[in-house]
């Protein structure tokens, strides 16, 4: 039988996690976010980002969001989201690390394609967007 070590959380390496802190929720942030964040497109992504210098307990914090108005029915809407949440907690362990200057990023990823795209192309243009996002 193998022996059980605990890790303290500054020990263990960027994990391929997507918890409930790293979740953009808060309405005055996500107005904030869309009002006075930067945006660009890559098709069938759109990212809004803002970048706030105050430091918080998480660097990133993240919404994902599908229109209603492309996708009627909420199982289609939901499994693009779900998709776009996997590709997120796949890639953000490369698109952090070169976040060094402080601070928290509050970023908007949506869906502004009118067609179901596979998750290899959402994968693809996501982590494009975040080395895009990260590099500046």
């Amino acid at each position: 039988m193998g022996t059980f070590t605990e890790h303290s959380a500054e020990e263990q390496p960027l994990s391929h996690t997507f918890k409930k802190e790293e979740r953009l929720r808060s309405k005055k942030l996500i107005d904030q976010l869309f009002r006075e964040g930067s945006s660009f497109n890559l098709y069938p992504l759109r990212f809004v980002a803002l970048h706030v210098p105050e430091p918080s307990d998480v660097p990133v914090q993240v919404l994902v969001s599908v229109s209603k108005r492309h996708f009627k029915k909420a199982v289609d809407r939901n499994r693009l989201k779900r998709q776009m949440r996997e590709a997120y907690r796949l890639h953000k362990p490369v698109a952090l690390p070169s976040n060094k200057e402080g601070g928290t990023w509050y970023i908007a990823i949506l869906y502004i394609g009118k067609e179901k795209n596979p998750f290899n192309l959402i994968c693809k243009k996501l982590n494009s967007g975040l080395e895009r996002l990260f590099s500046k």
